[in-house]
């Protein structure tokens, strides 16, 4: 049987922090994904669109990975002590590459003779940015080991062909939300070639969703009980039948050529793959090692950061979709938008 879900304060912060990485992976996995694009729009025109197209929200994008490991910080310390030094190496490579790549939106603009050199920062800080988050992702799904409580592990263990595939599989993921959010916001060659591109990333991406997805419930006992065991299962399967659904709808799109159809699809895609992470941990934070509870802070802790979310939240929430309305429409190649 599945364990029965009590919503106590750790159990809120759990998926408080759940929602602000599947926000993080939704918007910023698609300009992260307009980096990985990059290299296949050569022309220096196409790129300054592409690039026009997420310079308004790129920054406010990253405040969910702040806020997602921020309140990893404070509300699971037990499970940030183990995490962080299970993941340094991935975590590094991911910060130090989200830096080049912050560092070209601000400086491709400034010079002509160095303009490529920051187009391939720009490229290779997303494409190591998004490989570094899917390796990540498969360490810790693959499990951590732990001893009392702490990591027990060695440097390279978080480097297996599992969590080279999840890298591998990040990267294609954030390539298709980066086409479609060019087909969403922008006309004419690029979007063109965007819905191209959208259409091999939709391919590799459904395929290696359905290798993760299989491989997985091999890597631990728990996971196997909860997608092939009666009655867990019965919770588990419309996760795939929606997966299903997503695709059907994401083809049809693109096949249609129409707008927003894909766009809405892959997020669907993207966000039912995060739902069935959480069936697979709950009730872990640190799969078969360290449950939600044991890894939280005290009550009174929790109680006083979740006033502060409580006010924190919608005003980020608020900020997001307010500079998303203000930047709607389509951009043209010097970031003039028009409605």
């Amino acid at each position: 049987m599945s364990p029965e879900i009590s919503f106590d304060l750790a159990t809120i912060w759990a998926g408080l922090i759940a929602f602000a990485v599947l926000a993080y992976v939704m918007l910023d996995g698609f300009d992260l994904g307009v980096g990985i694009l990059f290299p296949f729009l050569p022309e220096e025109t196409d790129r300054d669109q592409m690039m026009n197209s997420v310079a308004p929200v790129w920054d406010g994008n990253e405040t969910w990975l702040v806020l997602g490991g921020g309140g990893l910080f404070a509300v699971f310390p037990l499970a940030y002590s183990i995490i962080m030094p299970a993941l340094y190496a991935p975590i590094i490579g991911m910060l130090l590459a989200l830096v080049f790549r912050g560092v070209a939106f601000e400086y491709r603009w400034k010079t002509k003779a160095g303009k490529f050199a920051w187009d391939w920062s720009f490229a290779g800080g997303s494409t190591v940015a998004a490989f570094a988050q899917g390796i990540a992702l498969g360490a810790l799904v693959q499990g951590i080991p732990v001893e009392g409580r702490a990591y027990a592990g060695g440097w390279w263990d978080w480097l297996t062909p599992f969590s080279l595939l999840t890298g591998v599989a990040v990267v294609v993921g954030y390539a298709l939300l980066g086409a479609i959010w060019l087909i969403w916001k922008c006309e004419g060659r690029v979007q063109q070639q965007a819905f191209r591109h959208a259409q091999w990333t939709g391919i590799a991406t459904v395929v290696l969703i359905g290798a993760v997805s299989v491989w997985t419930p091999f890597l631990n006992e728990a996971f196997r009980q909860k997608w092939f065991v009666w009655p867990t299962l019965l919770y588990a399967a419309p996760v795939p039948a929606l997966l299903a659904v997503c695709v059907l709808a994401l083809w049809n799109g693109l096949d249609g050529q129409h707008e927003r159809q894909p766009f809405f699809a892959a997020l669907g895609l993207f966000g039912l793959s995060f739902a069935g992470l959480c069936v697979n941990f709950y009730p872990y934070i640190v799969p078969s090692s360290v449950t939600i509870h044991e890894a939280a802070a005290p009550d009174n802790s929790l109680s006083f950061l979740l006033v502060g979310s409580v006010v924190l939240l919608p005003l980020i929430l608020a900020y997001t979709a307010y500079s998303y309305w203000a930047f709607r429409g389509k951009v043209g190649v010097v970031g003039d938008y028009h409605h």
